[in-house]
């Protein structure tokens, strides 16, 4: 079998051979093991730090598309390419709901590395989880696409409504139902004591507020690993690439996350995208399944899709700049506002 072949695991078409997987699992044990470094002391991060990760995790990517390009063709390629841009652009709204949390938390500055690093480790082994039941679901028959498809179109409606109604994203830690059982099972201190989880108080153990918020993380993690799995198979349906491209696109969060923070806030448009985004992959999976059936049902090729999803993205972003622009210019006075008399002659 050449190179380009594509090997056949349980009936599902991946170019993810037993030594690439090898290789990548050991990649990414290795990144997060220095990321573990790199947060064992707490530390506020500077820009500077922040941008320089942020450009190796997006050169990454980058490396790895021109290997499978070159290996592969170029078919797998854009698969690979416009599944990581979803990914990626489905992050930013996980970035935006990790801001409210630590927030919500009281977080300290030199924590919240440590924090965002825990929730990326949970989203992967969400992500996998869920990435192999999804496999297991495209195995069973054709009717996993519209099953993929009718969640992501109303979770996009779901978006959109939220968006269009300028329903401001909140969080509330109260309602939480795994806080407050915690809180139930443990005490939990008043104030954080450094990076440690569980400390000994009155003679018994207790939970530290950062233990707390980690564990929100990972609640909130779960619902985006319903949305996002599906998504990308919207574009591919090898589970290689689908897990490759929710590693890249998570890996590089910790850092963007410090360099997006002043900018999230102001990407107001944000969900207006990601609701069009994924209401226009439901809809190309659902008529990947109709052709299953009816022969004459057009199909939405992958380079159409990557040019859809990059236009809204751009969209998106321009509007949110102008809205933005708009509402900081200073309103004229009413003398400005009064035409101006003509002169008399």
């Amino acid at each position: 079998m050449s190179a380009k072949a594509v090997l056949s695991v349980a009936d599902l078409e991946t170019i993810g051979s037993p030594k690439l997987w090898t290789i990548t699992v050991a990649a990414l044990m290795l990144l997060l093991a220095v990321d573990f470094l790199l947060t064992r002391r707490p530390h506020e991060v500077r820009m500077r730090e922040a941008v320089g990760w942020s450009v190796f995790y997006l050169a990454l990517p980058l490396i790895f598309g021109v290997y499978v390009w070159g290996v592969f063709g170029s078919g797998v390629a854009m698969e690979f390419f416009t599944g990581y841009v979803v990914e990626k652009s489905l992050s930013v709204d996980n970035l935006f709901v990790f801001m409210l949390l630590l927030s919500a938390f009281a977080v300290p500055t030199a924590l919240a590395q440590r924090v965002l690093l825990y929730g990326i480790i949970g989203a992967l082994v969400l992500r996998a989880i869920f990435i192999a039941l999804g496999a297991a679901v495209l195995q069973s028959g054709t009717w996993a696409f519209l099953l993929f498809g009718g969640i992501l179109i109303v979770t996009a409606g779901k978006i959109l409504k939220d968006a269009l109604g300028e329903k401001e994203q909140t969080v509330d830690i109260s309602s939480m139902r795994t806080i407050r059982l915690l809180r139930r099972l443990m005490p939990v201190t008043d104030d954080y004591r450094g990076s440690r989880l569980v400390v000994r108080e009155g003679g018994r153990r207790a939970l530290t507020p950062l233990a707390l918020a980690i564990v929100a993380v990972f609640a909130t993690d779960i619902v985006f690993a319903v949305d996002s799995v599906p998504a990308v198979y919207g574009v591919t349906e090898d589970p290689f690439i689908v897990f490759a491209t929710n590693v890249f696109a998570l890996l590089g969060l910790r850092a963007l996350y410090f360099v997006l923070l002043g900018v999230l806030t102001k990407l107001r448009h944000l969900n207006h995208g990601l609701g069009v985004i994924l209401a226009f992959i439901g809809i190309k999976l659902v008529l990947h399944w109709a052709q299953g059936v009816w022969a004459w049902v057009p199909g939405i090729p992958t380079p159409v899709s990557l040019g859809v999803i990059v236009v809204v993205l751009i969209t998106v972003t321009i509007t949110s700049v102008y809205a933005n622009r708009r509402d900081t210019k200073p309103a004229s006075s009413p003398a400005e506002r009064e035409p101006r008399s003509r002169p008399t002659h």
